[in-house]
C-alpha cells in the first residue's frame, strides 16, 4: 500500500517540487496551498490530491487535515514546509509583520502538528518534518531578528515534542537549509521600512547587496538536494533529528562549535556591516 505525505506551502518553490518528487516516487500525495483553485502543474499527477489550506487559519486547518485523511485513509508523513521571511530593522516593524511573522512560521506548524497528533496516536505512529533554516540553528543574521525568532520558535517546538510524542512512536525531524535556487528567494521576504528614519540604511543596503550577490551565485542550494534529504528522512534512510544542508550552514554551525559565543558574534557581525 502506498504512504501517503501531507505538506503545506506548496503554490511554488521547495513545497512544489517536494510534492512532484513524492508523486514521482508512487507516494500519495496531499498538497496544500491557500489558493489551489491557481494550480495547474500539480493537478496533472493523479496521486496528488490538493486542499486549500492558510496555516494561520485554525478551522481551515482543522478541515484540511480531515479531508486529506477522507481521501487517503491514513497520512504517513507531515512536512510543514509552509513559510515566510521579514527582515530589516525591529523597531521600523509594524505590527501587523511581527504578528504575521510569527503566525506562519511557529504558530502554523503548531496548527498542523495539534490537528495531526490523534490521527498519528492512533495509528499507532507518523513523522513530521519541519522545514527550519540554519539561521535557526547556527546564526542569527543582522536585520533577521524576526526571521530567527521564528525559526528558533520552531527549532524548540520540535525539540520539545520529541520527548512528549516518542511514547507514541510519533519522530520529529528538522531540515535547516539555506537560501534555494528557484525558491522565489528574493520574493518571498518583505522589507520592514520607514522613510523619516534614515539610521538604517546603511545596514539594510549592505545585507540587500549581500542576498542580490548570494541570488545571482553559487551560494544558493539546488532545491533537489533539500528534497532528497526530505525524501531520505521521509523513507527512513536517514535517521537524523537535524539535518543541515548547504556549505554555508554547515560552516558556520562548525564554527560556532569551535568558538566562545562572543567571538562568533564579531566575526558575523565583522562579515555583514
Amino acid at each position: 500500500m502506498s504512504k501517503t505525505v501531507f505538506i503545506t506551502g506548496t503554490s511554488s518553490g521547495l513545497g512544489k517540487l517536494t510534492a512532484i518528487r513524492f508523486a514521482e516516487l508512487g507516494w500519495n500525495v496531499a498538497a496544500t496551498m491557500r489558493t489551489p483553485e491557481k494550480e495547474t502543474e500539480l493537478t496533472a499527477y493523479d496521486n496528488i490530491k490538493i486542499f486549500k489550506l492558510d496555516v494561520t487559519k485554525v478551522e481551515q486547518v482543522q478541515m484540511a487535515v480531515e479531508q486529506a485523511i477522507a481521501a487517503f485513509g491514513k497520512i504517513d508523513v507531515v512536512v510543514n514546509n509552509a513559510g515566510m521571511g521579514t527582515y530589516g530593522p525591529l523597531e521600523l516593524a509594524k505590527e501587523d509583520a511581527i504578528d504575521w511573522q510569527f503566525a506562519v512560521n511557529a504558530r502554523g506548524p503548531i496548527n498542523v502538528i495539534r490537528k495531526f497528533l490523534p490521527h498519528y496516536r492512533a495509528n499507532g505512529g507518523g513523522m513530521f518534518i519541519n522545514i527550519s533554516s540554519f539561521m535557526g540553528i547556527t546564526t542569527a543574521v543582522p536585520l533577521g531578528s524576526l526571521y530567527n525568532m521564528s525559526k528558533f520558535a520552531l527549532e524548540g517546538l520540535t525539540e520539545g515534542l520529541y520527548y512528549e510524542l516518542k511514547p507514541f512512536n510519533i519522530e520529529l525531524r528538522l531540515i535547516e537549509q539555506g537560501g534555494s535556487t528557484g525558491n522565489n528567494f528574493k520574493e518571498s521576504i518583505t522589507w520592514n521600512r520607514d522613510e523619516n528614519i534614515k539610521d538604517y540604511d546603511d545596514l539594510m543596503s549592505k545585507l540587500q547587496n549581500l542576498m542580490n550577490t548570494a541570488d545571482t551565485s553559487s551560494q544558493l542550494d539546488d532545491p533537489q538536494i533539500i528534497v532528497d534529504a526530505i525524501v531520505a528522512l521521509a523513507t527512513g534512510e536517514s535517521k537524523k533529528f537535524r539535518t543541515v544542508i548547504g556549505a554555508a550552514g554547515n560552516d558556520l554551525m562548525a564554527l560556532r562549535n569551535s568558538v566562545p559565543i562572543e567571538d562568533y558574534l564579531e566575526t558575523i557581525a565583522k562579515n555583514y556591516m
